[in-house]
């Protein structure tokens, strides 16, 4: 089987990919009034896991599935952290730069 990627908005979906042993590659921000991430999930049969998982048919062991969505949480909450932190950060030499530039 082939190497796919597919990418979700679900936090419960991406955990279900992680639990039947799927690679988290990437987490994606965007803000259109709200921030909104996204998991970019890689690995073989995504195609039939995605298909069971939409049709109700996905069945997954519940302690794999706890720990994969508690991986995807302290992943998601730890770059929202840093993402916050270089905001800040950049806004405070935008600021600094604006004050020296009035003198």
């Amino acid at each position: 089987m082939d190497q796919h990627s597919l990418e979700t908005t679900d936090i419960f979906r991406g955990a279900f990919f992680l639990c039947k042993g799927s690679d988290l590659s990437e987490i994606r921000f965007r803000n259109n009034g709200k921030r909104i991430a996204s998991f970019l999930i890689t690995g073989k049969d995504l195609d039939k896991l995605d298909r069971d998982y939409r049709a109700g048919k996905a069945l997954v062991n519940p302690l794999q599935f706890r720990e994969s969505l508690n991986i995807l949480r302290d992943i998601l909450f730890d770059r929202l952290r840093q993402h916050e932190r270089r905001t800040r950060d950049d806004n405070r030499k935008r600021n600094h730069q604006g004050h020296q530039a009035k003198r």
